[in-house]
């Protein structure tokens, strides 16, 4: 499935591919909280949160970002930690990406809504990030 999906991100405030959405995997109901919060503080409240639940691996990632805000709160999930972003400008994804280093969070796998992405399974995207973080360990 890796097909050199790794692209920079640049700075622009024209909004990313796919629907206004956060997409949270594999964190606690605490840190779910906790990622809300981090929005909030950083003036993106406005930006639905959606939580996958284990149950959800084998959905499409379009089908999980149209789901309402807040769908999933509370959920446990045994999956990898993962934040998929979806229509969001470029200056807020590193806004994001900033705080939530900040926060003391536990690191996550990293993605963006995609076109190709969009008809992958949770699962299968997760199964791609953990092999490109692995690669990119490698070659440090």
């Amino acid at each position: 499935m890796s097909q050199g999906t790794f692209k920079e991100i640049g700075d622009s405030a024209k909004p990313m591919y796919g629907p206004r959405a956060v997409l949270v995997c594999g964190f606690t109901p605490f840190e779910q909280e906790t990622v809300m919060n981090l929005l909030d503080n950083i003036a993106l409240a406005d930006v639905p949160v959606i939580i996958a639940a284990t149950a959800d691996a084998e959905i499409r990632l379009g089908d999980l970002l149209a789901r309402p805000d807040q769908e999933g709160l509370g959920a446990e999930s045994d999956m990898a930690r993962a934040i998929v972003m979806s229509g969001v400008t470029a200056d807020e994804l590193h806004r994001i990406m900033s705080a939530y280093r900040s926060s003391g969070l536990p690191r996550p796998l990293w993605a963006t809504l995609t076109p190709v992405s969009e008809n992958w399974a949770l699962a299968a995207l997760l199964e791609e990030l953990n092999k490109e973080r692995i690669a990119m360990e490698k070659n440090k």
